[in-house]
């Protein structure tokens, strides 16, 4: 029986993908699970990969136009109220407060006390809130429009969890605005729609499909709900943004009216985007292979590693120092208007255990130096991507490690639409469809992207989830429109619809 090679982690991609991407999560040291059941504790790499986004996408909320401001961890029960739609979509998932305070009963043990006079929610998004706060600031037209994003936390207690996938607490930034008229609240809603598109593209090197929700899919009291949706490596689809055009509903509910140029009270339009922690898991499971995370370089918490291999005590001084040069070389350079992160790791570990504990964090660039590199003006460079070794001139590094990191997160973009793309069918037919999605290969259901002509007949999407577990991920924005009759009805189609299973 030919050996097989073994990989860092365990079970493989093929053999086990839910077991496999907990197992990069640990690995990598990103985050685990907290004491409190269903929330999860970032670690310090992990929030690196955090604070880069945020960093990332607050510049371009600014560049935008829009303004960060902070907004209360509580709502009271009765703003939720006013918006019958909104709070049915997330009744189930509300975190309540009753309590004001804590008092020890004659056991000993603490238990709740002063019941509060209106129950408080720990906000699963914060519409309601922020509406009842647009009502006092908006009231003429020159108030308008309102652009505001919020970085916060919220809850949403979810019974099944998964490590920055879906938990019940997780970090994310909301946008809210207010406008005067429904041309401009719409054009904002796609504005914002294209930045998320650009971040996943240009940053995080994963390839998105910008659409449309289906009524059925669409966000509690939006008018619309646009979305981005990526592959993963198991073929399933992930939600990884949305951006919800929410016409006049919330400004009703919450009363946003202002006195229009004509004299004439008007209701505001609204929009609300979004996207969370759940970036995260959605890079790790577009790049990373089995032996661990794979970053790209223009998020990453460091682009290089540098290894002193000093196998002589004598030899150490001079190899440390070397790589310390090399540091302080790179550090002089940028990639992406960001100085080039480096760490030299003088840890006391075993050459290969410390080499394979930066492939799992998933470090770009791994540059071993000993006294031979030294002597031969060379380094020794492994590229995380592809697990290519090779030894390259110093001062060339130093000089092209720009467009090294350039080229590496090019081949991930490219490598994950290729896969994307290669993955996508054209089913003809019902029978066509259903066979796809109900095939087994390799013993697991197969999965992927099925694009095809669609009704948009609810009923047909409640038979697919039923029967497959498949749901409308959206409509593209390009290439959507309809190309013949529905395949599963035959009547004619009014969109042509991107289906998969999905996070």
């Amino acid at each position: 029986m030919a050996k097989q090679n073994r990989t860092a982690i365990e079970p493989t991609r093929a053999q086990d993908y839910p077991e496999w991407y907990q197992q990069v999560v640990r690995a990598a040291e990103l985050a685990e699970n907290s004491p409190v059941r269903g929330c999860m504790v970032i670690r310090p790499w992990g929030y690196s990969l955090w604070e880069n986004m945020q960093r990332v996408l607050d510049k371009m909320f600014r560049d935008t136009g829009h303004e960060n401001a902070y907004f209360p961890l509580f709502i009271p029960v009765g703003y939720l109220q006013k918006e019958a739609e909104h709070v049915e979509g997330f009744a189930k998932e509300c975190a309540v407060v009753t309590h004001s305070k804590l008092e020890m009963n004659a056991d000993g043990k603490l238990v709740p006390a002063a019941p509060l006079e209106e129950p408080l929610i720990v906000r699963p998004t914060s519409e309601t809130i922020i509406g009842e706060m647009y009502s006092r600031w908006v009231q003429s037209y020159r108030d308008l429009p309102v652009l505001i994003n919020q970085w916060a936390n919220v809850v949403r207690w979810e019974m099944r969890t998964r490590l920055f996938l879906r938990t019940a607490e997780f970090l994310w930034q909301e946008g809210h605005t207010a406008h005067a008229t429904r041309e401009e609240a719409e054009a904002e809603t796609l504005k914002m729609l294209r930045v998320y598109e650009d971040f996943a593209q240009n940053w995080m090197a994963m390839p998105v499909i910008c659409g449309r929700k289906t009524e059925g899919e669409k966000f509690p009291g939006a008018v619309d709900t646009y979305c981005i949706e990526a592959m993963m490596q198991d073929g399933k689809a992930l939600q990884a943004g949305t951006s919800h055009f929410l016409g006049q509903n919330f400004a009703k509910a919450s009363q946003i009216k202002y006195l229009a140029e004509d004299g004439a009270q008007k209701y505001a339009w609204t929009t609300s985007w979004g996207v969370s922690t759940r970036l995260i898991g959605g890079m790790i499971m577009t790049h990373s292979d089995d032996n661990g995370l794979v970053l790209p370089p223009r998020l990453a918490p460091l682009h290089v590693v540098i290894l002193p291999v000093a196998h002589k005590e004598e030899d150490k001084a001079v190899v440390e120092k070397s790589c310390d040069d090399l540091k302080t070389a790179l550090e002089e350079r940028s990639y992406c208007g960001r100085q080039i992160a480096v760490r030299v790791d003088k840890r006391d570990l075993r050459g290969g255990e410390k080499a394979w504990s930066w492939v799992k964090k998933g470090v770009p660039l791994r540059v071993e130096i000993g006294p031979r590199d030294i002597a031969s003006g060379t380094v020794f460079v492994s590229r995380r991507d592809t697990l290519e070794k090779m030894s390259v001139s110093r001062a060339g590094f130093i000089e092209h490690i720009a467009k090294a990191l350039a080229d590496i997160q090019d081949a991930m973009f490219a490598r994950a639409k290729k896969y994307r793309d290669e993955n996508t069918v054209y089913p003809k037919t019902k029978e066509e469809f259903y066979e796809y999605f109900s095939s087994e290969t390799g013993g697991a259901l197969k999965c992927g992207f099925a694009v095809a002509d669609f009704c948009a007949d609810a009923e047909i999407e409640d038979a697919l989830a039923k029967d497959l577990k498949v749901t409308v991920r959206c409509v593209p924005l390009d290439g959507g429109e309809p190309r013949g009759n529905c395949i599963f009805t035959g009547k004619p189609a009014k969109c042509r619809a991107v289906f998969a299973k999905s996070y």
